[in-house]
Order: structure tokens, then C-alpha cells, then sequence
């Protein structure tokens, strides 16, 4: 893989970031007004100014809060890149026994038409990949409660973990990415095709957990959903067109899942 080659992916994960808002929202979310841990100043430091008083624990609490925001991120693309490694490392077995070209041509049709698919989830025009998101809801079962055992979210420890468990979420929009990931072939290269997935959502959840609510309000606008989602569309669409190796031009490797033609 290089970096071109995640350019897309980047873009995608940024773009359904608006997705993510609502599946991973409310923890997110509650990241900004769940309670800091306690701590104590020396009474000749809070005495000395009434600007002391204030700003040191409120520097200290936006500093908590930023470090679990963090850590929880980090747990999340954690997960994501394993199930890449895991996806792409079981697809190359899979190439290998059925045939590296027919494998690779169907793979790449399949990841550009979920990318069609999740263009029109995201727009509200389809819901249809709920469906898909339900097929993994039998390891979820098993996976989920083991949130319990990180109750209260009080250290970046436990946001690292919690974000670990919640990496596993059934989303359609994971899945779709999932696919590309099977589709490198190696176990390296899918789980940094999850990687640049994961960056892509970042910036949105970032700065939800730092926000709250005032962000998930503007993200979860209609307008700024179907924008989202008719730029996946449109990767999906040029994916589709250069699979069935009608768009053959070098440029388009920074806006396709599918290589070049040759």
C-alpha cells in the first residue's frame, strides 16, 4: 500500500465521519461532561491569586479530558486495524486458492459497490445496510458486556479499553472499508487500510468528545449528511467505472478503491 493508495480511505473515513457521530456519539459525547478525576492544589498555590484558583483546575480538566478523548480513539482504531489484519491476513489464503485476478476483480467490485451503497445510507436515500451492520451483531453480544467491567469511564486507561470493546460496534460503514482491507491481500496492508479508515474519522470524533453536543447537532444536519454522502457515492461510482476498466487514467488513483487497469 502507499500513501496515495489511502488517500481515498482517509477521505472516506472523514466523509462518514457524520455516520460515526451517531453510532459512537453518545459516548462520546459524554466524554465532555463525564466527571474529572479530583485533584488537589497546595493552599499556598490556591491562595496566592484569585486567577490561580480558576485556571490551574480548569487547565487540568480540559487536559483529562483531551488525554481520554485520546485514549478512547485510540483503543477504537486499535480494533480496527486488528480486523483488518485479521481480514486481509484470511483473504490472502483465499486469493491464493481461488485465483489472484478473478479474487481481486470481484473483491473490487463488491468494496466499490458497498461504497455506492453507504453513499445512499448516508443521504437517507437507502437503509438497507442495517442489514449488513446485524451480521455482526452475534460477536457484539459477546463482546459488549465487558463494558460493564469498565464502568466508571474515570482514566484513559479505561477509555483505552472501552474504545478497544467499541471498535467492534456492527457498523455498515466499517464493513464497506473491511472489504478493501481483504481486498491488499496481506495482513500488513489491511490493517493500514483501517488505519487511514480510522484518521479519517478522527478529526469528527475528536472534537465531539471535546464539544459534546454542539458538534453532533451540526453533523447530524440534513444537508451536511447528504453532502457526505454524495461524495461516497461519487468514490463508489468512479471505483465501479474504472473496475469495469472504462477510467484507466493515473489520476484517479487518489480518488479509487480499484488499481489501475492495465
Amino acid at each position: 500500500m502507499t500513501l496515495l493508495s489511502l488517500l481515498p480511505i482517509v477521505l472516506i473515513g472523514l466523509l462518514g465521519s457524520v455516520h460515526c457521530v451517531g453510532m459512537c456519539g453518545g459516548i462520546v459525547g459524554a466524554l465532555s461532561v463525564a466527571p474529572m478525576p479530583v485533584r488537589k492544589f497546595p493552599v499556598a498555590v490556591v491562595s496566592a491569586t484569585v486567577s490561580a484558583t480558576v485556571s490551574a483546575p480548569s487547565l487540568a480538566a480540559s487536559s483529562d479530558r483531551l488525554l481520554r478523548v485520546l485514549a478512547y480513539n485510540t483503543g477504537r482504531i486499535g480494533s480496527y486495524m486488528l480486523a483488518g489484519a485479521i481480514a486481509g491476513g484470511v483473504a490472502n489464503g483465499a486469493r491464493t486458492l481461488s485465483g489472484v485476478s478473478a479474487f481481486q476483480a470481484g473483491g473490487y467490485w463488491l468494496a466499490n459497490l458497498m461504497l455506492v451503497l453507504l453513499g445512499l445510507y448516508l443521504m437517507g436515500a437507502w437503509r438497507g445496510l442495517t442489514r449488513v451492520e446485524a451480521l455482526g451483531q452475534g460477536l457484539w453480544r459477546a463482546i459488549q458486556p465487558l463494558t460493564r467491567h469498565l464502568l466508571p469511564l474515570d482514566s484513559p486507561l479505561k477509555m483505552l479499553a472501552m474504545g478497544g470493546v467499541w471498535g467492534w460496534l456492527p457498523c455498515g460503514m466499517v464493513y464497506s472499508v473491511l472489504l478493501t482491507a481483504m481486498m491488499t491481500g496481506s495482513a500488513w496492508s489491511g490493517a493500514s487500510v483501517m488505519l487511514a479508515f480510522g484518521l479519517g474519522t478522527l478529526p469528527t470524533l475528536l472534537t465531539m468528545g471535546l464539544l459534546g453536543a454542539q458538534l453532533r447537532g451540526v453533523m447530524q444536519r440534513h444537508g451536511v449528511r447528504v453532502a457526505s454522502g454524495v461524495l461516497v457515492l461519487g468514490f463508489g461510482l468512479l471505483g465501479l467505472l474504472r473496475a469495469s476498466r472504462g477510467m484507466p487514467t493515473s489520476w484517479l488513483d487518489a480518488l479509487c478503491l480499484t488499481p489501475m487497469a492495465s
